[in-house]
């Protein structure tokens, strides 16, 4: 009698057993709620991210904006398929990445430009070297940006302005090794672009890219001219481009939206370059239900 009951209580282990795994498979068979993942500088970056976020949350996508303070990581999340996206660089700067590091990411829009600065906790301008109001004695520490092109970027600048010439005025990649006059004796501070907000009370003067200076509430007494231009852009690896999660990210950064964002909020310290943006941030070639896996 007690080997019929072992039995039969088995057998109905057994069966609850299948009846629960059907309803859990029933559940799983529901599509999931489409995730976009971008890796960002947190200003204006992901500021303007939001923007885009709200956006795509009305078609059910939910925009995951990952935010990162250096130059490195955002892309090699990208290129290892971590993340989708990456919004914090400008061409030159991915193109000698994907140089020096074999890594295969593209440009897919451009969005704005930061002009970069020169800052300073004790100057209000240059004068203190070149007006003949220089401290006797006195050297001048100048801190630039240590990656490649934001480097030679900063050195145009300082070149623009008088205090150095370079042997090659176009060169991209230019460095303090191709300073060829240097008539105030300068020294130069190469140091990682982010920290560069962080050590300028060590230093006389800084040249910071305009989206660390404003996070840490800086104001530039004087930025590079209208007529140098190097757009932030969304990147996503070679392959990706054409994939409906990008065109509804790019169609959503790409709007009017995000475009009243920008001049407002920032008021020409951050330049929009948006061109035809779309009036509701949609892509009418993506099916935004089967994207987020709505039932029709």
């Amino acid at each position: 009698m007690k080997k019929f009951l072992a039995i039969v209580f088995a057998a109905i282990l057994a069966v609850s057993a299948l009846t629960l795994a059907a309803c859990g498979s029933k559940g799983n068979d529901a599509p999931a709620e489409t995730k976009i993942t971008i890796a960002a500088s947190p200003t204006p970056h992901a500021d303007i991210l939001e923007i885009a976020k709200g956006i795509l949350a009305k078609k059910g996508i939910t925009l995951e904006i990952q935010e990162y303070n250096d130059y490195v990581v955002p892309n090699n999340v990208v290129e290892s398929g971590e993340v989708d996206a990456n919004y914090f660089q400008h061409v030159p700067y991915l193109d000698d990445f994907n140089k020096e590091n074999g890594t295969h990411i593209i440009p897919v829009l451009e969005v704005h430009h930061e002009p970069m600065g020169v800052y300073s906790n004790t100057y209000d301008s240059f004068d203190v070297i070149t007006g003949g109001a220089s401290e006797p004695g006195k050297t001048f520490k100048i801190g630039i940006p240590n990656d490649p092109t934001n480097e030679a970027r900063a050195l145009a600048l300082l070149q623009v302005l008088g205090l150095i010439t370079l042997k090659d005025t176009g060169d991209v990649e230019a460095t303090v090794m191709d300073i060829i006059d240097n008539p105030y004796g300068i020294e130069f501070r190469e140091i990682e672009a982010a920290q560069l907000p962080n050590v300028l009370q060590d230093l006389d003067f800084a040249v910071i890219n305009s989206n660390y200076a404003i996070d840490a509430g800086l104001t530039p007494f004087v930025t590079e001219g209208p007529d140098v231009s190097y757009p932030n852009i969304i990147a996503v690896k070679e392959g990706n481009e054409n994939s409906d999660k990008i065109k509804a990210l790019v169609a959503a950064v790409n709007s009017q939206e995000v475009v009243d964002y920008i001049n407002s909020k920032y008021k020409g310290a951050i330049v929009c370059d948006l061109v035809s943006p779309t009036p509701d941030g949609l892509d009418s070639t993506v099916d935004y239900d089967a994207l987020s896996g709505a039932q029709k």
